[in-house]
């Protein structure tokens, strides 16, 4: 019963049979290897953009700190939602790469922002005031960090308000692929169209062993993107095998497919948790996770039996009573099973 995180997850067959593949023999360095040549075709053509420019990473905090270096002046101020991830688990990386910034964490309910919050926030930086930082970006996740999925309509309500603003907007893309399935749209509709300008293109959570793709709409960025990875220390000299990942995710779908097998996962485990009568779910689950109230025996039931999940936002107090409701985050992956949902639902179920 494994809902940690899908971080927690192997990688999937492909992945790994592509790792294996470009192993044998030699091949250029630094991403002048033939399956970056082909990746780069694979990322344009999924998201119908032809002119766009594509770099791999093997991080996450690497893709989403180099992004937002790249359009943020080190006085500028990164609206995000309170609990994206830039702010609130990447150790100061996005404020290190640009060499200052300032985070501007803003609260809405649902892990989602909504265009007259953004506003407001905006609006209340000063500008022209030496003193104060400066108006820089805005950055949004999809898949927000509460499970919810930001529709293309609501993204491009978002970046609307940035545009009024003449801000840049950044996507952080670490569980993109559930978005989009969930969302059942094009890759494009959720990014460029909708007024993205970079995304952070996630592929490790969903199947691959370590890769992230930064893919700049706008490629007057993409000579400072290289020298910023260069820099910072995140350019593979062994490029191949970020290629391969990423070449056999794009390839057929899989990422597709490795994403819509987290989602259906949970949505099963969420029906199952809603139907408990001591149980509620904290946030509607619209891709991969599954944010719930549980009573603190069930937890205690659940760990004992062999139950892997962290509580949200922080661990409890170790004493309290059996029947106070303490909130716990659960994360489907691509190789999440049945028998797992079945498991944990059979614990929750079985009666003192």
């Amino acid at each position: 019963m494994e809902f940690a995180s899908d971080n927690a997850s192997g990688a999937a067959p492909e992945i790994l049979a592509a790792v294996t593949a470009v192993n044998a023999g030699a091949a250029p360095s630094y991403g002048a290897d033939a399956s970056m040549a082909r990746v780069r075709a694979l990322v344009r053509e999924t998201f119908a953009a032809p002119e766009a420019e594509v770099y791999l990473v093997a991080t996450g905090t690497a893709a989403n700190s180099l992004s937002l270096a790249c359009h943020c002046p080190p006085w500028g101020a990164i609206y995000a939602h309170a609990s994206a991830h830039v702010d609130t688990d990447e150790c100061g990386a996005p404020e290190f790469y640009i060499g200052g910034g300032k985070i501007v964490r803003i609260a809405a309910p649902d892990g989602k922002l909504t265009p007259g919050i953004l506003k407001a926030a905006i609006e209340a930086t000063p500008q022209g005031f030496v003193h104060s930082h400066q108006r820089g970006m805005v950055t949004i996740t999809n898949t927000t960090e509460a499970g919810t999925v930001y529709s293309p309509a609501e993204v491009a309500a978002l970046t609307a308000i940035a545009r009024d603003h003449a801000l840049p907007v950044h996507m952080d893309g670490a569980r993109f692929a559930n978005a989009v399935v969930a969302a059942d749209c094009s890759p494009a509709e959720m990014t460029w169209k909708a007024g993205i300008d970079v995304l952070s293109f996630g592929g490790t959570k969903n199947g691959c062993m370590g890769v992230e793709a930064v893919v700049l709409f706008d490629p007057a960025k993409a000579w400072e993107f290289e020298l910023r990875r260069k820099r910072g220390g995140h350019l593979f000299s062994k490029h191949r095998f970020l290629s391969a990942q990423m070449e056999a995710y794009l390839t057929g779908d899989l990422w597709r497919r490795l994403a819509a097998r987290a989602n259906t996962m949970a949505e099963r485990l969420a029906a199952g948790i809603a139907a408990i009568p001591e149980a509620s779910l904290l946030h509607p689950c619209e891709a991969n996770m599954v944010f719930a109230y549980l009573p603190r025996r069930l937890h205690r039931r659940l760990m004992e039996r062999g139950a892997h999940y962290y509580f949200w936002p922080v661990d409890p107090p170790a004493e309290g009573p059996d029947d106070e409701p303490l909130a716990a985050r659960f994360v489907c992956s691509w190789e999440t099973r049945d028998a797992e949902i079945d498991d944990f639902l059979a614990v929750i179920r079985d009666r003192d």
